[in-house]
């Protein structure tokens, strides 16, 4: 198979990588002309696609990396795998998907299957890709969803064994769909239409969104109650069916759970109706930082004029991605009560315009948000180290969320 991936990021890079597995010619496509050259060197730019997966699959001509839309000329398999953020309004921000539909459009084949994984509102496919691509192409007959399900720094499932949701806009359509991702994927689910396939993806999403929010609030009440939340998590785990752990955080970051269930809130707009537990969940999530650093205060001590090294600004341990993290607003949150504010994170090379301060400095505490297996922290200069929640390996940090206390 010849296939074209729009997008060489966390999600398109890892679709590239499978399908150089299984041996098809890949074109990956992406505007950054870094990127692209980053690639062609045989170097990946994301973690848990190793170089040698790049390295090989260009050793064998199996794949090339390009800036040049007009490439896709030919192939079998389309795949659009470009980030849908929100804007500055908290609305759905399509306009990089709409600049890929429209690079690719004028060199699709009548045969092509275009597929879109990159995440947004229900009827995405049908009411956007396809007329926008057909308004410039109408021979482009062929039109798929498939929506990634890409979880960085996941050791335990990756493309292979993830199951993958398949809907086409009509039976040849899903049919070509789950053949080209049989190829790579233990598991193709079809589904009914692509609504279908873009709903689940929003439905998978939002379920985590509303409970993050729903355990932030539960241990803001357990604090004020001095019982131990961590303690409550773990005994409530206990039980064998019907209970799924979520745990407390200074809120939520990442390309997918800020985002995705606010593309759900604009279809339920547009249908005249509203979803109250997402409006409660973002709110919920977007004081955490607020609340993190009112409990920072509480057990440390005023923060005006004192010396606060963060630790960890990407949004989970163990990657690099600093997409919707959190960090950024518990930085501004400090800052705003008179905290002198630095940043350490081995994995982050920039943040914020800024680059990653020495563990070694003078500082007066030290706050982890995200504890990569990276994190060093033999060069600390004995000042107090503060958590968000507990690390059992670390009995000495001190957790502002999830305390271990007992309420006598």
């Amino acid at each position: 198979m010849h296939v074209a991936i729009i997008g060489q990021g966390y999600v398109g890079l890892t679709i590239t990588e499978g399908a150089i597995k299984s041996g098809h010619q890949v074109l990956g496509v992406d505007a950054n002309p870094s990127v692209v050259a980053s690639l062609n060197s045989g170097a990946s730019h994301i973690e848990g696609v190793p170089n040698e997966s790049i390295f090989r699959g260009i050793s064998h001509g199996l794949f090339k990396a390009t800036t040049d839309f007009s490439l896709v000329s030919g192939t079998d398999f389309v795949v659009i795998a470009v980030p849908t953020p929100l804007d500055g309004d908290g609305k759905p921000d399509l306009a990089m998907l709409k600049s890929a539909c429209e690079s690719i459009a004028p060199y699709l084949g009548t045969e092509t299957l275009v597929i879109n994984e990159s995440t947004s509102f229900i009827g995405t496919l049908r009411n956007f890709i396809k007329p926008l691509i057909q308004s410039i192409n109408p021979n482009v007959q062929f039109f798929a969803v498939s929506p990634e399900r890409v979880d960085p720094g996941n050791l335990d499932y990756g493309v292979r064994n993830t199951p993958r949701l398949v809907g086409g806009v009509n039976e040849e359509s899903t049919r070509r769909a789950i053949s080209f991702y049989s190829t790579f994927c233990e598991n193709v689910v079809k589904v009914s239409s692509p609504e279908v396939a873009e709903a689940s993806k929003l439905l998978e999403n939002t379920f985590r969104f509303i409970n993050i929010g729903f355990i932030n609030e539960f241990s803001v009440l357990m604090n004020a109650m001095n019982i131990p939340v961590s303690e409550v998590i773990s005994a409530a785990s206990t039980k064998p069916y019907g209970f799924m752990k979520f745990f407390p955080n200074i809120g939520i970051g990442g390309h997918c759970i800020p985002v995705d269930p606010l593309y759900l809130q604009k279809n339920a707009a547009e249908s005249g109706s509203t979803n109250q537990y997402i409006s409660l969940a973002e709110d919920l999530n977007r004081k955490m930082p607020q609340y993190c650093v009112d409990r920072l205060e509480e057990i440390h001590g005023p923060l005006n004029g004192q010396a606060v090294l963060l630790l960890g600004v990407s949004y989970k341990p163990n990657i690099s991605d600093t997409r919707e993290t959190p960090a950024e607003h518990v930085i501004k949150e400090l800052k705003s009560r008179g905290a002198k504010v630095s940043w350490h994170d081995p994995l982050v090379k920039s943040f914020i315009g800024e680059t990653s301060s020495s563990v070694a400095g003078k500082y007066d505490l030290a706050l982890i948000l995200v504890k990569h297996n990276e994190l060093k922290m033999e060069e600390w200069n004995e000042g107090p180290i503060y958590c968000v929640n507990e690390f059992p390996s670390h009995p000495d940090w001190i957790p502002i969320l999830a305390p271990s206390r007992s309420k006598d």
